[in-house]
């Protein structure tokens, strides 16, 4: 089996637990890839180990039987610029806070990949949006792809910002508001949740529209089958705003049009048995603490 592992390479815990994996796979005489800056410290924390190491998504292959991500969600969501189509499972080690995406607790490594190794796991593919905009900015020109979520925010004003929208080249409205979200159902525990977005189960083949304090009681999420294609015109008194794909960001004017689709590919996850996205609710939003229960 190979695979390639890829973490926070400032965090000591991250470090700690990323050891912990290395020495576990040894034992299942596995081969390992390291990310080339993660290696960095980590050989200078831990000395004597020889690993090859990749650099970037142009380094990985299918040859790769599956990838770790050892971090938190944040570090899950980078990990997608690696694989991007390659078609390689990812598994999240949550080693942060909440763990959404890295369904694995550090507490759990010993006995996540002994039944990694027995095969009690499965794969699930999540859809990923793509953008396209009428302009050539560099940040958006390679890596333009998002598995939770695409957001316009206001940047360098307290004013509104306006979203003109239109789905499969029908206007539906013009957002007055802080900005837009467009999540996939993987993202809608994320930043559209914190929005008054609806929780949507992964497999659904949804795209959730969330408005950010939107200047009208009225306008609510909207939920959109996953095939329609959706376009943004921006308006700001600044001239410019905020556009993120997970936790990539950049500026955009009021000249830019975005167009938003589903890409052609999806982004395979690993999951234990044992995990489900129900329990993942129960545990990680708590709806099991209610003494009712």
């Amino acid at each position: 089996m190979k695979v390639g592992i890829f973490g926070q390479k400032n965090n000591k815990t991250t470090l700690k637990y990323i050891h912990t994996l290395v020495e576990l796979l040894i034992k299942y005489d596995t081969k390992i890839v390291f990310e080339e800056n993660i290696f960095e410290y980590f050989s200078k924390k831990f000395p004597g180990y020889a690993f090859d190491t990749f650099k970037d998504y142009y380094d990985l292959d299918s040859t790769y039987d599956m990838f770790y991500s050892v971090g938190g969600d944040g570090t899950f969501l980078r990990s997608i610029t690696f694989i991007r189509d390659h078609n390689i499972p990812i598994i999240g080690i949550n080693t942060g806070r909440l763990g959404f995406l890295a369904t694995v607790q550090k507490e759990q490594i010993v006995e996540a990949i002994y039944q990694i190794n027995q095969g009690q796991y499965k794969i699930k593919e999540r859809s990923v949006l793509e953008l396209q905009t009428n302009d050539q900015n560099p940040d958006l020109q390679e890596i333009n792809i998002a598995l939770n979520e695409i957001a316009i925010t206001r940047k360098n004003t307290a004013s509104m910002i306006t979203v003109e929208t239109y789905l499969d080249d029908e206007f539906l409205t013009t957002y007055w508001s802080d900005g837009l979200i467009i999540s996939t159902p993987t993202g809608s525990t994320g930043y559209s949740l914190s929005c008054g977005g609806p929780i949507i189960s992964p497999s659904s083949k949804n795209i959730v529209l969330t408005p950010i304090a939107p200047h009208s009681l009225s306008v609510r999420p909207l939920v959109i089958p996953e095939s329609t294609k959706i376009e943004l015109h921006i308006g700001s008194r600044s001239k410019e705003a905020v556009l993120s794909m997970d936790s990539r960001m950049t500026t955009i004017s009021n000249t830019t049009k975005i167009m938003i689709s589903k890409a052609d590919f999806t982004v395979k996850t690993l999951h234990l048995n044992s995990q489900t996205f129900i329990k993942t609710l129960r545990e990680k939003l708590l709806w099991g603490e209610d003494k009712r229960n």
